[in-house]
């Protein structure tokens, strides 16, 4: 097995035990403002992104840019994985290729402090990707267990690039975000409220 094996979240759930819920995840959560930078960007990108409607140019020229945002916030003292293989637990099935991890160290070689998992949904609809990501969330929460990494919640996050959807786990219980934040334009609020999110678990760890 791997993460993309896990299909569903009753699959997941069964697999690790897990309590699983919808909540409110970020009722008050304290807007980021985009660069102007990202904003230029996002205006330019957005269009063709959705024109496109493929992975490839969403996972190009939406996501990466707002994962580069959050590494230029925190002035490059993270570092995230495009498309990298992440083994933790191969008798569990934690293993494979995982889309996106944001990690809260700035060694760009290998992944040390993993804290986000991002999986690019295969359609429009981000449900399909919640079993994988809550996979990759354990793997996530093991890797840092057996370094002796503290770190309070694993957050995740399953997008087509315009359509994010966000999840935390702590100890056996995940969270699901019950709002999809929808980014129509490069000035929509959604862009500071995903990026707010993205820096969160980061703010965490450093208060």
């Amino acid at each position: 097995m791997a993460y993309s094996d896990f299909k569903t979240i009753n699959q997941v759930q069964a697999t690790f035990d897990l309590s699983i819920n919808m909540v409110n995840l970020f009722p008050n959560i304290e807007l980021v403002e985009p660069s102007e930078y990202l904003k230029m960007t996002l205006k330019r990108n957005l269009k063709v992104a959705f024109d496109n409607n493929t992975e490839k140019a969403r996972s190009e020229l939406i996501i990466a840019p707002l994962l580069i945002e959050i590494r230029e916030i925190f002035d490059g003292k993270i570092s995230f994985f495009s498309g990298r293989d992440f083994n933790v637990d191969l008798s569990s099935g934690l293993n494979g290729f995982c889309d996106y991890i944001l990690s809260a160290s700035e060694f760009t070689l290998e992944i040390e402090a993993p804290v986000i998992t991002i999986v690019e949904a295969k359609n429009e609809s981000t449900n399909v990707g919640l079993g994988q990501c809550i996979a990759e969330m354990v793997a996530a929460q093991r890797f840092n267990q057996a370094r002796n990494r503290t770190t309070e919640s694993i957050y995740g996050a399953v997008t087509t690039g315009r359509i994010w959807r966000f999840l935390k786990l702590s100890s056996q219980n995940v969270a699901i975000d019950n709002e999809e934040l929808v980014i129509e334009n490069a000035e929509d609020i959604n862009v500071s409220k995903i990026l707010a999110i993205l820096s969160l678990p980061i703010k965490q760890l450093n208060s």
